[in-house]
């Protein structure tokens, strides 16, 4: 059975954020996709200090949620991460978490291939350049993003306000029917003998001498 990773970065655990999720949540179940639900909460969570780290041991210098939730990553075909907008972009902690878990990640490719996503969710505006902040973290993974029928987003200013967003709402089942499908597309391809594609070592060009 494929399992989804989904990631609340709202300090309000029950808000309009995790209503997106949920409504993802129960579209999953139906389609017999297992799901889990993961709050950031409201305590600081440590920014990234370039200190490199990671990338001698694949895990953070700081032991915290995000060395927790690295170690679980091999157990789920995918991430799906939420934040409400804050001035047009994602929350800080989430920003913190995905700048340490992606980055840590690299050394053993602990991303490469599984599938993810992000969802937002805001009173009015912004939604945009949040939604294509997060997507970042994921095309620069070797990540499959997966798409939907707009715009992964949700309005309201509560989450009963996000309810009566039927277009976000559809739009969130949407996605994760696509998510499902394509879980269960790799899934296939593996069991017929196709693997993921071999990649060459990163290079980085630096013309400073």
């Amino acid at each position: 059975m494929s399992k989804i990773l989904l990631v609340n970065g709202s300090p309000h655990e029950k808000g309009c954020t995790y209503t997106a999720l949920h409504e993802m949540a129960e579209t999953f179940a139906k389609l017999g996709v297992e799901t889990e639900l993961l709050w950031l909460g409201k305590k600081p969570l440590q920014d990234c200090i370039a200190c490199n780290q990671c990338m001698k041991t694949g895990h953070c210098a700081f032991s915290d949620i995000v060395n927790e939730t690295a170690d679980k990553l091999r157990d789920f075909d995918g991430l799906v991460v939420g934040s409400p907008v804050y001035y047009g972009g994602p929350t800080g902690i989430v920003t913190s978490f995905l700048d340490r878990l992606t980055f840590s990640c690299t050394k053993d490719a602990r991303l490469q291939g599984k599938l993810a996503a992000s969802i937002v969710s805001c009173r009015r505006g912004g939604a945009t350049a949040a939604f294509d902040r997060l997507n970042k973290y994921f095309q620069m993974s070797n990540m499959a993003v997966v798409g939907s029928q707009y715009w992964n987003q949700v309005h309201g200013f509560t989450p009963d306000d996000v309810r009566k967003d039927l277009e976000g709402l559809q739009t969130m089942r949407t996605l994760a029917r696509n998510m499902a499908w394509l879980a269960k597309c790799i899934e296939a391809g593996r069991q017929a003998g196709i693997d993921y594609p071999p990649h060459e070592p990163v290079i980085m060009t630096n013309f400073i001498d």
